[in-house]
């Protein structure tokens, strides 16, 4: 095998715009790709300096429920204070909670996708 890394994950959503929001105003991702394809719009997203996107894909897209996506893992720094940012734009957070392998919490996008924190426990 001479896979090197993931290039992008898809994350199903109702409306583009919105996801486009939340991800770049409240997770404070960028926007990598955003043009006009004949299939639908190519929305892309990801944090600053991530080798994996996100592709935000609307309904346009096909073949994916909106909000059907599940155990996305965002490796943070600070759990504790990504949490309380996300609390205070409203976000649910459940945790987070200390577990073997570090300190994880979740939430959801607007459309339902699954979404993790987690600080990593050092040597683990």
């Amino acid at each position: 095998m001479n896979i090197t890394h993931t290039s992008f994950v898809t994350l199903p959503v109702s409306d583009q715009d919105r996801a486009l929001r939340f991800y770049t105003d409240v997770l404070g991702f960028e926007t990598v790709a955003d043009r006009d394809m004949p299939q639908g719009r190519w929305l892309q997203v990801a944090p600053a300096g991530a080798q994996t996107v996100f592709t935000l894909s609307g309904p346009d897209m096909g073949g994916f429920e909106p909000g059907s996506a599940r155990g996305i893992m965002l490796v943070t720094t600070d759990v504790d204070a990504d949490c309380a940012r996300l609390a205070q734009a409203g976000v649910s957070v459940q945790g987070p909670d200390d577990l073997p392998w570090g300190r994880m919490a979740s939430f959801a996008d607007p459309d339902g996708n699954g979404l993790m924190l987690l600080t990593e426990k050092e040597g683990f």
